[in-house]
């Protein structure tokens, strides 16, 4: 299965697992709940995919890479304790609290969770020392003498032997008490979760152009060459910040990340075509509705993998825009929440100014707590706080009535609301001069096809067309998106 599928399969297991009867007992007991083995190749996003389902399914998360453990802190340390047995005192063995047990009750502590889900990555490369440990914890749920606490569900991960020299094979004792799990790479699949982490367009791009080189591994007389989506994905953010700082990405420092050298070769040559495209073709013009006469002419004698390329830029001119309506919807459903609430509470209380406070308040502890359990990724919290800062320009002065309390509480969020209008329409007018700028260079040909698949299938340009109606997005989505052309042109790509 593909990472994708693991993951469904996961939250329906956390569905399950943590399900109550009317007793409010668990209505799998824990001796029945079989953890969870992802067994994959490296680097396709196994932890964070456990991320993720933590923030969806509103739990706790306590993860470590079991390679980096000793038997000692898994386990705990020995001490002798004296027990009586039979009227005779005898000195006994036991252990302290494992590091991972005790990580697990302190993330309960501070957040407030009952419920999480333990992760353990890379169980099967662990030392001679620890095996046995593993083996114990996976058939027991247990770290030495250490349960793990009810409620939290143990997820665990390794790499096939043919990826690392250090794999231990698991017994059929063993396999018999896990759920296994078999993932491949997939970059399709990857591919959406790229889009949402803002990835940079231009490997992407070129991803789209050579799909083969998203995950290889590759083994010959000079050793082991291999590219995995963990390196495209950290390559991306370094060549963010370069970007920023004005540095250059060059083949040296590609093959930092891939480590193919091929595969890097080819990268660094299409990137710096995608720059030179980027400068050539002018995209913020053309989204302004300003196109150079010659960007015409040079598209009408460029290859196919040109004129793709500047469609994905064009996309991701496109996608900054919606992705600046989106936020600022976001925040102004929040804010209205916020209000609603607030005009609720008012009709009991007397003191408009302090309702305000107090529940602005509880809004914020709320959020510190969420973000102490790993409810947000760092750009939500951001998003968050600067929503919270916001609303605190909005306490009504003291003295004054509800009404007139309520009327300066709205004063922002009617600021707001002109900024979410403002960007919506920014975004609107940029998708219009995109699609003039498309009929003109490409008619209805596959590039068009492309662009309409893009948007259709990207998370925010979506969300932004089920609510602002565009004709041309509508008229091309029926007419190119269904029957053969559209199988034809994507069996074409992923070829």
């Amino acid at each position: 299965m593909n990472i994708k599928q693991a993951k469904e399969e996961i939250k329906h297991t956390v569905q399950a697992y943590l399900a109550k009867d009317e007793a409010g007992e668990y209505r799998i007991p824990a001796i029945r709940q079989r953890p969870i083995l992802l067994m994959g190749p490296p680097g396709i996003g196994k932890t964070q995919i456990m991320e993720q389902i933590a923030r969806e399914c509103r739990i706790g998360l306590v993860a470590y890479t079991i390679t980096h453990h000793t038997r000692q802190s898994a386990v705990g340390l020995p001490f002798i304790r004296e027990e009586e047995f039979g009227g005779k005192s005898c000195s006994v063995t036991e252990y302290t609290m494992s590091e991972i047990i005790a990580s697990v009750y302190r993330k309960m502590r501070d957040t407030g969770l009952s419920e999480g889900i333990l992760f353990i990555d890379e169980i099967n490369c662990v030392s001679e020392t620890l095996a046995p440990t593993m083996l114990q914890f996976l058939q027991c749920k247990t770290f030495g003498n250490q349960a793990v606490p009810e409620g939290w569900l143990i997820v665990a991960a390794g790499n096939p032997p043919e990826y690392n020299k250090s794999v231990r094979e698991f017994d059929m004792v063993t396999l018999d008490r896990v759920r296994y799990l078999n993932i491949e790479a997939d970059f399709k699949v990857w591919k959406e979760y790229a889009k949402k982490q803002r990835i940079h367009s231009a490997i992407l791009s070129y991803l789209e152009l050579r799909p083969k080189n998203f995950y290889r591994v590759e083994a010959d007389v000079d050793g082991l060459s291999f590219v995995t989506a963990r390196g495209w994905e950290d390559l991306s953010n370094l060549m963010d910040v370069y970007g920023e700082l004005g540095l250059s990405v060059d083949e040296t420092v590609i093959g930092e990340f891939l480590h193919h050298a091929d595969v890097a070769e080819d990268a660094a040559a299409y990137f710096d075509l995608y720059r030179k495209y980027q400068d050539d073709y002018g995209i913020p013009e053309i989204l302004a509705g300003r196109v150079r006469p010659e960007v015409f002419a040079r598209l009408g004698q460029a290859e196919f993998d040109e004129r793709l390329s500047v469609v994905h830029l064009l996309l991701d001119g496109l996608g900054a825009y919606f992705e600046a309506a989106g936020r600022e919807k976001q925040k102004t459903d929040e804010w209205y929440a916020f209000l609603k609430e607030y005009r609720g509470r008012l009709e009991d209380e007397d003191d408009p100014a302090a309702c305000y406070s107090d529940l602005l308040s509880e809004w914020e502890q709320a959020f510190l707590q969420e973000k102490q359990g790993g409810f947000y990724t760092r750009e939500e919290a951001r998003k968050k706080a600067e929503l919270l800062a916001g609303m605190k320009n909005g306490i009504p002065k003291e003295g004054a009535d509800k009404k007139e309390s309520f009327a300066q509480a709205k004063l922002g969020f009617d600021l707001q609301k002109e900024r979410l209008e403002a960007a919506e329409a920014s975004a609107s007018n940029v998708l219009e001069c995109a699609f003039d700028f498309m009929e003109q260079a490409f008619s209805d040909g596959e590039e068009m096809v492309v662009f309409v698949t893009e948007l259709t299938l990207g998370a925010q340009s979506a969300l932004f067309l089920t609510e602002h109606e565009c004709e041309r997005y509508l008229h091309y989505n029926e007419q190119l998106l269904i029957g053969k052309r559209k199988r034809a042109l994507l069996s074409e790509l992923s070829r």
